[in-house]
Order: structure tokens, then sequence, then C-alpha cells
């Protein structure tokens, strides 16, 4: 039997996303010897956090039946996989974007970091969409998708304007 999850836990996985995407701006700003570096780096990390609040709020609003488990879960063993999907945020074994930066990248390299790692985010939710009927919420993580999206826009944006 395949695993399947509800709106409610891609809404977990989504608050854990952002709260590891803002956790990597923060620690890349630390490393950021440019001030304009480190700024743009913390302004993200708001973003982030923007992000989680906007998921928070959306999971407050699922339904009952969207909160429902859609599998027996008697070891805990879909949380756990939630869990490990959510810290891996793209890194699947590598080493993390933000213990890369050196705090010599330009804010160019630093944007292009970035949105490779929001491309990663999407990926993420496009994939887990599948995983969500329709009467669960799929709609919500379309929603998700959505905020991701314009959070890669936002960064794209950015970049223009740096070259």
């Amino acid at each position: 039997m395949g695993i399947t999850f509800n709106a409610d836990e891609i809404f977990e996985m989504a608050e854990e996303i952002e709260r590891n995407g803002a956790k990597f701006y923060r620690e890349a700003a630390e490393n950021a010897s440019d001030e304009k570096i480190k700024r743009m780096l913390l302004d993200m990390a708001v973003m982030e956090d923007g992000h989680l609040h906007t998921f928070e709020q959306m999971r407050k609003e699922l339904g009952p039946r969207e909160k429902e488990a859609m599998i027996f879960d008697r070891d805990n063993e879909a949380a756990l996989y939630l869990q490990t999907m959510a810290d891996g945020r793209g890194h699947e074994g590598k080493v993390s974007p933000a213990e890369k930066l050196t705090g010599k990248e330009t804010p160019q390299e630093v944007l292009r970091t970035a949105i490779d790692a929001e491309k990663n985010s999407v990926v993420f939710y496009v994939g887990l969409k599948d995983l969500v009927s329709v009467k669960a919420g799929k709609d919500k993580v379309e929603g998700i998708i959505k905020e991701e999206l314009g959070h890669m826009a936002a960064l794209k944006k950015e970049l223009a304007g740096l070259k």
C-alpha cells in the first residue's frame, strides 16, 4: 500500500520547510562579510517567516475532514517520513547550501543559491501534491506551490535588479 498524507500533514511539512528556509538565510547572513549581502539574506529570512505564517493560517483553516488521517499509522512511520522529507529540504545527503557560503560570494551568487533552494521546495511540493486527495485538501497544497513560485519570482526579480 502506498503512503498517502492528508492536507494537515502536508502543511506540517510545509511549516518545517519554511522554518528550515528561514534558518538557511539567517545562517548564510552570519557568514556574509558584505553588509548588502547580509541585509538581502535577512530580508529573505523574513520572507520565509511570512510564508510560514501563511501556511500556519492555511492549516488553521482546514476542516475536520482535511485533518483526517488517510492511512493507519500504528508505528508512527508516516510522521517520521514526513519529518525526514521536511528536514531534507533539497539537501538529500548533500552539504547544506548555507554551509557552502564563505562570505565571499557576490549578491548574484547568493541569490542563485537561494533560487535553487526555492526550486527544490517547489519540486518537493509538486511531488507531494499527488499524495493528497481532492477531499483532503489538494487545493490547499496547490496554494503552497503558488506561494513558493511567488517567492522564487521575487528572488529572480531581485537578481535581475543586480545585473
